[in-house]
């Protein structure tokens, strides 16, 4: 058996996530949301019966907010801070330029990799997924526990349950 290269480590996105948020000039450094407790509720019914809603992170593409094609600079301009949803039935143009991932590790070339709605269509087709809801759902990025929790939480529960979702699949990018 032999060792992996000395360069081949996790990235240290946890610390790299602190110093970024003390450039941006924050006093505490960052927090994630971490609980004690964490509730889940076993599916009530098989995969192949169920009715599952995407959640992504990924952001509508915005033609005056700059480069978001994949492998782009990270780009703040690219960013919402709504919830939003359109149809299941569609082809979205989703980019994920707005967020922070490691562009010298990996690129954005495949959607399917951050949005994968065509690969849950098949799975739907080979009777693996029972269907989907008729709409999807995005989540935003907008570094604010407080929002996450009070405003697009319920938002996104509320979009969910009115579509009979049974599931819901969250692919963050």
């Amino acid at each position: 058996m032999k060792f992996a290269p000395e360069h081949d480590v996790p990235v240290p996105y946890m610390q790299r996530t602190r110093d970024y948020y003390r450039a941006l000039g924050f006093e505490a450094p960052y927090r994630w949301a971490h609980y004690d407790e964490v509730p889940f509720t076993p599916l009530s019914k098989p995969l192949a019966q169920s009715r599952l809603a995407l959640i992504t992170t990924a952001a509508p593409y915005q033609p005056g907010a700059g480069n978001q094609e994949p492998g782009a600079p990270y780009n703040a301009a690219a960013k919402f801070y709504t919830v939003y949803s359109d149809s299941t039935d569609s082809a979205p143009d989703l980019r994920i330029s707005h967020v922070g991932y490691d562009r010298k590790h990996t690129h954005a070339r495949d959607p399917n990799t951050w949005f994968p709605l065509a690969r849950l269509r098949e799975a739907v087709k080979a009777g693996r997924l029972g269907g989907l809801t008729s709409r999807f759902y995005g989540s935003p990025t907008n570094r604010s526990q407080r929002v996450t929790i009070e405003r697009d939480a319920p938002a996104l529960l509320e979009a969910c349950r009115a579509d009979g979702a049974d599931a819901v699949l969250l692919v963050p990018s």
